[in-house]
């Protein structure tokens, strides 16, 4: 069956595997928060655990590319979470330590409502005064991901950077609502922006997801991917609309660090491919997805943190076999 009349088929898994193709891979830089915190959910819980969107998104690139990152820890960043992450062979070079404590997020889910966290505490500690500096030999890196950070300081990494081949943009309630300006500023230097279904109504005031998602692109991003949970994601462009279902789960444990998890897996595997183009997109949508689709059946980053290509792959014939459309004849 072909891409037009279907795009969940056999093409993407050769793909994801590489066979028989030279592929030159491109690396990626993450810019945002390292941090702990402190969760509580329906189904586990936890005092202090690694958290952070630097640290998800990196080790979810991490599986498709060499990824780096640029962030700030402080004097109790532990040992073993260095380890972790040079285990997933994640450049540390552009993460800073200062002298104070890490920042630190507490919040808790309702199993009504476990899209939505509830906020307890939120320490930036060393978070409060992080001023990202890229590394020199970093700045040169094609992929770009901004993760959720004050716009300024996100205008801050692309006027450092050397005209990368592909930013990806994420921000959050908090910036649209106090940073607007400066929001609307790195939108326009932008080639995607992602956000969540509230998020994009908050930006634009509209209702309608498809048009609002129109009229963020109007602000200057080319393209942007509207995350709906437990209901997928969809891209929209100039090529028009592409809607990709997510991978459904008997069970949720943590949605702590899906969406960050789904944006590195994204940008991980679109610089795998190389190529920024319609099809690769569509791919890296899917590969964010099911990426995701694992932080969320474990407590804060186990489930991210285990993850191998060969899972993923297994998990991709899965969804393959539950989103493949039959031809409708009318």
């Amino acid at each position: 069956m072909s891409e037009n009349n279907n795009f969940y088929d056999k093409k993407f898994e050769g793909n994801f595997k590489d066979k028989g193709k030279v592929i030159i891979m491109s690396e990626v830089l993450i810019v945002g928060s390292v941090a702990y915190d402190g969760l509580k959910t329906p189904y586990a819980s936890t005092p202090r655990t690694l958290g952070g969107s630097c640290t998800y998104s990196s080790m979810a690139s991490s599986l498709y590319t060499k990824t780096h990152i640029v962030g700030v820890v402080g004097e109790d960043f532990r040992a073993q979470d260095i380890k972790l992450l040079k285990s997933k062979k994640i450049g540390l070079d552009g993460l800073a330590r200062a002298k104070g404590k890490t920042f630190f997020w507490k919040g808790y889910y309702k199993k009504e409502d476990m899209n939505v966290a509830i906020t307890l505490k939120t320490d930036l500690n060393v978070f409060a005064q992080f001023d990202p500096k890229i590394p020199e030999k970093d700045r040169s890196i094609p992929f770009l991901f901004l993760a959720n950070i004050h716009p300024g300081l996100q205008m801050n990494v692309i006027r450092q950077m050397k005209k990368p081949k592909f930013t990806l943009l994420d921000t959050m309630n908090l910036w649209i609502n106090i940073a607007r300006k400066d929001l609307l500023n790195v939108m326009k230097k932008v080639d995607l922006m992602v956000l969540n279904d509230q998020e994009v109504k908050l930006l634009t005031g509209m209702s309608h997801l498809k048009e609002a998602a129109r009229a963020v692109l109007k602000l200057g991003p080319k393209r942007v991917i509207v995350k709906k949970g437990e209901h997928g994601a969809m891209l929209v462009g100039p090529e028009g609309t592409f809607l990709a279902p997510a991978m459904p789960l008997d069970r949720v444990v943590d949605p702590t660090g899906a969406g960050d998890t789904f944006a590195g897996g994204f940008i991980g595997y679109l610089a795998r491919r190389g190529t920024v183009n319609l099809e690769n997109l569509k791919q890296a949508i899917v590969v964010g997805s099911l990426t995701a689709s694992f932080t969320v059946q474990e407590l804060g980053v186990k489930g991210v943190a285990g993850l191998t290509l060969a899972k993923v792959r297994q998990r991709a014939k899965e969804f393959y076999r539950f989103a493949s459309l039959p031809l409708i004849k009318l």
